[in-house]
């Protein structure tokens, strides 16, 4: 492949670049970890998750102005706290395919504006998947509200989320989607081809993006368990994914990660039970 052949025959990696790629990534990420800490530390820390949007005469005017706002506005803003929290948890994992792609086009003069749409691409996925999620929660409250023995015994989906989660663990699909996320330059090299540059770019962020969802989603659906504002959780299922995607013996996670999500499930079962 061209692309490949360019990679592999490039000059030395020039390491400034590289030091202020991964720079950038760390302290998009800080800052990502900074502001949803104040926000959790605020009085709004509630529109951290999943509730009370109507709460604010801001956010009640803002839904009556907007066409199914009080459905739409919700969603949108709870996916913009999604991404807000995959910023935090997931940006530095992007860093070994930004990476390969800056080689690949590091003599290009729209080599950054690239990167950039690689980026957004990467969190159009997770804003998809933050919609997902919000509907999946508001549904779950739509039969809480409907069904007195749900309502009581709400431990009954955060047991459901957890022993799917520990299952996924063991699944073919889990690490189809991982071992894209662990093959960085193939994975570049055979979307990228120089002939439509923003397309492939935004079309690369978007297939990462989707392939990180798909081996993450699951522990990613545990923050309803834990917590969707906790920022401890957060920081511990972010190390997780984040050791599974990028160190050499991640792929070897699986068993450990998936038990202890059953045991946690099995925990909390016995406890209500």
């Amino acid at each position: 492949m061209p692309a490949l052949r360019e990679a592999t025959l490039a000059a030395p990696r020039e390491p400034r670049r590289d030091l202020a790629l991964a720079v950038l990534l760390g302290g998009l990420s800080v800052v990502a970890w900074g502001a949803l800490w104040a926000w959790s530390a605020s009085p709004y820390a509630r529109y951290a998750v999943h509730d009370g949007w109507l709460d604010s005469a801001a956010f009640a005017a803002l839904c009556r102005s907007v066409p199914a706002g009080s459905v739409v506005v919700p969603a949108a803003l709870y996916a913009l706290a999604w991404v807000l929290m995959i910023a935090a948890m997931m940006l530095p994992t992007t860093y070994p395919i930004l990476g390969i792609f800056r080689v690949m086009t590091r003599s290009r003069a729209d080599a950054t504006r690239l990167l950039s749409l690689i980026l957004a691409g990467f969190f159009c996925a997770w804003f998809a998947f933050g919609l997902i999620a919000h509907a999946l929660d508001g549904a779950v409250a739509w039969l809480g509200g409907r069904n007195p023995w749900l309502a009581e015994h709400g431990w009954v989906a955060g047991v459901a989320v957890l022993a799917s989660a520990g299952l996924f663990q063991f699944s073919a699909l889990k690490y189809r989607c991982l071992d894209q996320c662990r093959t960085p330059l193939a994975f570049v090299a055979s979307r990228w081809h120089g002939r439509a540059p923003a397309r492939e770019a935004f079309g690369i962020g978007i297939d990462h993006g989707i392939f990180c969802v798909g081996c993450c989603w699951a522990l990613m659906l545990c923050m309803f368990v834990v917590g969707t504002g906790s920022l401890g959780w957060m920081l511990a299922l972010g190390a997780l994914m984040a050791a599974e995607k990028n160190l050499p013996g991640g792929a070897r996670l699986r068993l450990p990660i998936g038990l202890g999500l059953l045991v946690a499930a099995v925990l909390v079962l016995v406890a209500h039970l």
